[in-house]
């Protein structure tokens, strides 16, 4: 099983957008700054997550949402929070 996941940073509105087979994982790598872009913002938290069968298809829903019409679903999904 495969997700993509949105997390939020406690400190500021940003966002970041990923897929991976372990979750758990990746939320410890992004908050002890493993990752160039996630290691300004920590601490991170979870904030939406989706469950795809396999890697290929989790991959090709993290690329629609780091699109323009993604930003707005994520924006979307933000203002309902």
């Amino acid at each position: 099983m495969a997700l993509v996941y949105i997390l939020l940073s406690e400190i500021i509105n940003k966002t970041y957008v990923g897929s991976t087979t372990d979750l758990d994982r990746r939320i410890k790598e992004h908050n002890s700054g493993k990752n160039f872009f996630t290691k300004r913002y920590i601490p991170w938290k979870v904030f939406y997550k989706e469950e795809y069968q396999d890697l290929s298809e989790a991959r090709k829903r993290e690329k629609y949402l780091k699109t323009c019409a993604g930003r707005k679903f994520i924006k979307k999904l933000f203002d309902k929070k």
